[in-house]
């Protein structure tokens, strides 16, 4: 049985999200994509909710989004409690988001890195396990609790 797989993009991101659309299908990924479906002007927002949903709901084991920048892509997934999106721009952070944050979701600067760049980071992020011990207890403490908002 495949693992799965969503991603998401805004119109920055499009050109390499179909390219790893196809580098993942070829890795035995099956993918589900949560659009945009065009070159055409898009929101990121429109697309990271859906995919940060399927995230936390377990529809997919973890996620690739991409924008211009890749920042409102993250800003977005972020919002949601049960996402750790990591913005990669070179194979030493792809690594270290999934070793050390337990990343669930990685995104890319499509304006800023090649389509073969975003492969192999892409393969160091899936291939990458978390390490545990002394993170769990940074990573326990990312979502938003009552006792959190309570002392603010």
């Amino acid at each position: 049985m495949k693992k799965k797989i969503g991603i998401a993009s805004d119109h920055a991101g499009y050109e390499m999200k179909e390219f790893l659309v196809g580098w993942l299908d070829a890795h035995d990924w099956e993918v589900l994509d949560f659009g945009t479906y065009s070159e055409e002007r898009a929101d990121y927002p429109d697309f990271a909710h859906p995919l940060a949903l399927a995230v936390e709901a377990g529809e997919v084991e973890c996620g690739v989004g991409l924008c211009g920048s890749g920042e409102g892509m993250a800003m977005t997934l972020n919002k949601h409690q049960g996402i750790r999106a990591g913005l990669a721009w070179q194979p030493e952070i792809a690594e270290l988001i999934r070793q050390h944050n337990n990343a669930n979701v990685i995104v890319f600067p499509a304006r800023f890195i090649t389509n073969d760049e975003a492969a192999h980071m892409l393969e160091i992020f899936l291939s990458t396990p978390f390490e545990g011990g002394r993170h769990e207890g940074r990573i326990a403490k990312i979502p938003i609790s009552a006792a959190a908002t309570a002392k603010a």
